[in-house]
């Protein structure tokens, strides 16, 4: 029978855990810095759990740390036993624990920093004892991999041991600053938006399928301004940059005109959790203030 990683020899279980904050830094000094030890001591533990394990766990590079096969089956095994440790605890802790300690929600930027973000001091007012990181990218989350706690994902995700809820729908439009559609003109149908600035996500950074939306207003969309970023798109818009498919919740907080208004898409936001975390106090105390939150402002996220 092969054996896994942690039957070569005795390694230090301590040395387990900063092994498993290298790998998912991917770089020994962010790995360093979110410990809150020195560099040169992490790089002495890990050759200590190498020389342990009898195995090469990682190729250090000039800008970062690669895991090896062996580094790559240890740290799924140490994520198996993470999880598990979490799901005992709790069990162990019961529904009525309370809220306490370190809670990381993922989400996209539009809802992390458009909604989620101006709400957050109530979550804080709820449980003063909880300490809320909010992670708001346009990527994804891994959950298994605790990049974040919870997350809010575009679409239903498919794979993982993920226990997931639908948040809302939510809608998309044209939209334009009144001075653009003064200096250019306002299209009256789909095919005249050929003839204007169009802003729209970086294609081969467009981080789910569920984003690729703006072919469902034009046919053959082609930006004139790309980016990466939901907020982003939205301040380009308002600056006149042209005219941009922008979510309505995002957009109807500033003055801007709909174009087209019978153009519109929809998609939907879910709040995904890894089934081992769902009743961890923390975890549960952000999920509930999340689905309150969203369910509060249903109106704003789906125009009819």
């Amino acid at each position: 029978m092969q054996k896994t990683p942690f039957t070569l020899g005795r390694p230090d279980w301590d040395d387990a855990r900063l092994f498993l904050a290298v790998a998912r830094a991917g770089q020994l000094l962010g790995a360093a810095r979110a410990l809150g030890v020195n560099q040169a001591t992490l790089s002495r533990r890990m050759a200590a759990l190498e020389t342990a394990l009898g195995a090469k766990l990682l190729v250090r590079r000039t800008h970062g740390s690669e895991l090896t096969d062996a580094g790559a089956a240890l740290l799924e095994t140490l994520e198996r036993v993470e999880t598990e440790m979490l799901g005992v605890q709790a069990r162990l802790q019961g529904t009525d624990a309370a809220a306490a300690g370190v809670v990381r929600i993922g989400a996209p930027d539009g809802f992390g920093v458009g909604f989620l973000a101006p709400r957050l001091a109530r979550l804080a007012e709820r449980h003063p004892d909880l300490v809320v990181q909010l992670v708001p990218t346009p990527r994804g989350f891994s959950l298994s991999r605790r990049e974040a706690d919870l997350a809010v994902m575009v679409g239903r995700p498919e794979k993982g041991r993920l226990v997931a809820a639908k948040l809302t729908d939510y809608t998309l439009g044209l939209f334009a600053a009144p001075a653009y559609l003064a200096a250019h003109g306002t299209p009256e149908a789909p095919a005249d938006l050929a003839g204007h600035r169009l802003v729209g996500w970086v294609d081969d950074l467009i981080a789910a399928p569920a984003l690729d939306y703006t072919g469902e207003f034009l046919r053959g969309w082609r930006s004139t301004l790309e980016l990466s970023s939901a907020i982003g798109q939205v301040e380009a818009v308002r600056a006149g940059a042209g005219i941009g498919a922008l979510h309505d919740y995002l957009a109807g907080a500033h003055e801007l005109v709909r174009v087209l208004p019978e153009l519109r898409v929809v998609r939907a936001y879910w709040l995904a959790i890894h089934e081992n975390l769902r009743d961890v106090a923390r975890v549960r105390a952000a999920a509930d203030f999340l689905t309150d939150a969203v369910r509060e402002s249903q109106a704003a996220f789906v125009r009819p």
